[in-house]
């Protein structure tokens, strides 16, 4: 896990690359807002999951702005 994502944030959604190489979780915090975080796993990372942005900075007063977001953010969500 990301030192980005707060152990106190609930995962509700997590969706991967058809490659297994890349995710995006969506995430709730404990003061009610939402957002969402992409991660990559390489090898060179013995498979641990790693994020590439700073997308979890980011802020969302509902669980559906939060996702679209991060439609919009990331290129390989479908």
């Amino acid at each position: 896990m990301s030192m980005r994502i707060d152990p106190s944030w609930t995962v509700l959604k997590s969706i991967e690359d058809d490659y297994h190489e890349r995710c995006v979780d969506l995430f709730a915090r404990p003061d009610g807002t939402f957002g969402f975080e992409e991660f990559r796993r390489d090898v060179e990372d013995q498979g641990r999951w790693t994020a590439t942005q700073y997308y979890s900075g980011k802020s969302f007063g509902s669980r559906e702005a939060a996702w679209d977001a991060a439609k919009h953010a990331v290129s390989w969500i479908t």
